[in-house]
């Protein structure tokens, strides 16, 4: 995620130079066509401008469309991990709260540290690749596991600080790590509450709220592995290339009458159509998967660091990390 006040006009000019570079060769091109047949064959190759002002306004209405579409699956995913955060701070203030008897303190540190190493697998699970996403783009390190094999080593890495290695390996043959975690999470509720660290109702309590961590997990799964719906962005994105590419046939029948060197800027407007179109149809496109791994993302790495530091904070736990920081004004 972006944090900055607004993207440089120089970062979203070189993020999606390919479509103006293209619009200003091929409108130069088209243009240089319509010269050559004009004067020597007496051919006009130009379309009206109204027709295609008519199929670009409906070109328009389609990617707004898209793009609505696409900012409501990004903003339901900020909205599932702000639940999150409200959840896991009513879940650690409870076994603080409800944890009481021998060992208290080391039975309170264990379970709240579980629960960060669900956060922890639940990242990384929602981080890997899939098919439709804008994986040759992504960031790479941590925010990359695109593999299984990568996914376990990384990680191995962040989660051994929670759980001891012999629980790690227990998850490591299951297909689903953040699911098992919440499952052994609720195992040692029941146990706890069969040795009477705390009564039937504070334990149903604990229990409603890992409930509410499943059903947290089911939406951020939902929209992880159920891409934005294919024949949508694929309409979209078609139009826009049909739509760019009669465009400069039709600005060559606005500027027939335009003589000397300024006929010329038709080429400079076609591609600065062009270009915007796509603009709009790239924005939609990098939108629509709040969690794959790119700049735009929901940052749901800073997110679980404030999570873990609010719930450690809670039993006076020792050296705390701090918030993460930006980097060049992008938060993950």
């Amino acid at each position: 995620m972006y944090i900055k006040k607004r993207y440089s006009f120089g970062m979203t000019a070189n993020w999606s130079k390919k479509p103006f570079i293209f619009g200003i060769i091929y409108s130069f091109a088209t243009g240089s066509l319509y010269v050559f047949l004009a004067d020597n064959y007496n051919m006009d190759i130009s379309l009206p401008w109204q027709p295609v002002s008519v199929i670009g306004i409906a070109v328009s209405f389609y990617l707004g469309f898209k793009n609505n579409s696409s900012y409501d699956r990004a903003w339901e995913a900020r909205k599932i991990w702000g639940s999150l955060v409200n959840n896991s701070r009513t879940f650690g203030s409870a076994v603080c709260a409800f944890v009481q008897g021998e060992n208290a303190p080391e039975i309170k540190k264990e379970i709240i540290y579980r629960h960060l190493a669900w956060l922890t697998a639940l990242r990384y699970q929602l981080r890997l690749s899939k098919s439709w996403e804008h994986t040759e783009d992504r960031l790479k390190g941590k925010y990359n596991p695109t593999i299984s094999e990568e996914y376990f080593e990384e990680l191995d890495k962040e989660i051994i600080q929670y759980i001891t290695e012999d629980e790690f390996q227990t998850y490591r043959r299951k297909s689903n790590v953040a699911t098992q975690i919440l499952h052994r999470q609720s195992v040692m509720l029941q146990d706890l509450r069969e040795k009477n660290y705390f009564d039937d109702f504070r334990h149903m309590r604990l229990h409603d709220l890992i409930r509410s961590f499943y059903e947290d997990q089911g939406k951020s799964e939902r929209i992880k592995n159920f891409p934005f719906p294919r024949q949508y962005a694929s309409v979209a994105y078609w139009m826009t290339v049909i739509f760019c590419i009669i465009v400069p046939l039709g600005m060559l029948d606005i500027f027939t009458d335009v003589h000397g060197s300024l006929r010329w800027m038709y080429v400079f407007l076609s591609g600065l159509v062009i270009w915007i179109f796509f603009l709009m149809e790239l924005i939609g496109d990098y939108s629509e998967n709040p969690f794959e791994g790119t700049y735009n993302d929901v940052p749901i790495s800073s997110i679980a660091r404030t999570i873990e530091i609010d719930l450690r904070e809670m039993f006076n736990d020792k050296d705390i990390p701090s918030v993460l920081q930006d980097e060049n004004g992008f938060l993950m």
